[in-house]
């Protein structure tokens, strides 16, 4: 080293970081359930079915099928009699109508409803509590 020159000394820094966990506080969550009563309406539906015998008395060469007209299921009766021939006698038909109804009923139904409440307790609060208690 030569006399003229001044030395610089090397400085090195190291930063360190650390973390803990603190506590600061908690919290409490608590749920109740209420029953609450309310009304609602539905629509129920049915069905009113009317019977009606209607005499014919025709003869006929072979069975009539059940059919439907204007909505009116139509079954047939049949009987044979006995005369010098047999013949097939329409005797009545008997006519089976639909009508749709309906009505609105009020119907009361319990029901649960739950909420919650959060509490937040301080950490200071809570050091009290477990000196105390």
């Amino acid at each position: 080293m030569r006399a003229d020159q001044d030395t610089v000394p090397i400085i090195e820094e190291n930063l360190v970081v650390e973390k803990s966990d603190i506590l600061d506080g908690r919290v409490v969550v608590r749920t109740q359930t209420d029953v609450v009563r309310e009304l609602t309406e539905i629509e129920l539906g049915g069905s009113d079915v009317s019977v009606e015998r209607v005499p014919i008395g025709a003869i006929v060469n072979a069975a009539p099928q059940v059919r439907i007209e204007d909505g009116v299921t139509i079954v047939p009766v049949l009987e044979e009699r006995l005369v010098i021939e047999r013949r097939l006698v329409l005797v009545e038909e008997i006519r089976i109508r639909t009508r749709k109804t309906a009505r609105t009923e009020r119907v009361e139904a319990e029901l649960r409803k739950q909420s919650a409440v959060v509490e937040r307790i301080k950490a200071d609060q809570s050091n009290e509590e477990n000196e105390h208690g």
